[in-house]
């Protein structure tokens, strides 16, 4: 009979909040069993190697931007604000998966990259259709800039402390850039 993916979202989790945690060398197999709460086996039954843990992984990102992306193109004060406003960690789905990406980005896992690259460009064209491509560069810049400054300044916990002022001040950026 086979089994239930929840057993594998739960692989798929445990892998993303070791590379968040730990990052990608301690990311084990049996780490990610271990944290699973299943046996070696088990993960191996979903996942025969690292490599389609972070293909699972890069697949989940994959979809997660694409419904962000959908969210930024509906977004009624426009996608540019959108993007600025959703650039805290709110420990969403997305957050996580983003972050766990990095960690593999960082040790040069080049699909990875890839990944990134093109996700980033799907959010440029997005951008540039609500305030052309010069603001839409600004606008990438400052959300990644606010973003990773919340990552590093306060961790995951408690790194929007303040950030929804310069959320603000930013928004305000962005009136005077459209016009």
């Amino acid at each position: 009979m086979p089994r239930k993916p929840v057993a594998r979202d739960a692989v798929l989790d445990a892998f993303e909040a070791l590379l968040i945690e730990v990052g990608e060398r301690a990311a084990t197999l049996d780490a990610v069993a271990k944290r699973a709460g299943v046996s070696k086996g088990g993960l191996l039954y979903h996942f025969p190697n690292k490599e389609a843990l972070i293909t699972a992984l890069l697949e989940r990102l994959d979809l997660l931007a694409d419904e962000d992306t959908a969210l930024m193109k509906a977004a009624p004060d426009g996608s540019a604000a959108y993007f600025i406003r959703s650039s805290l960690w709110a420990d969403t789905p997305m957050d996580r998966a983003f972050v766990a990406a990095t960690r593999l980005a960082e040790v040069a896992h080049e699909e990875t990259r890839r990944r990134f690259a093109a996700i980033q460009q799907r959010w440029l064209d997005v951008l540039a259709e609500d305030v052309g491509p010069d603001v839409a560069k600004a606008v990438s810049y400052m959300g990644d800039g606010l973003y990773f400054n919340a990552i590093f300044e306060g961790g995951q916990e408690g790194g929007n402390a303040g950030r929804e002022a310069d959320v603000d001040i930013l928004l305000g950026v962005l009136d005077r850039l459209r016009k």
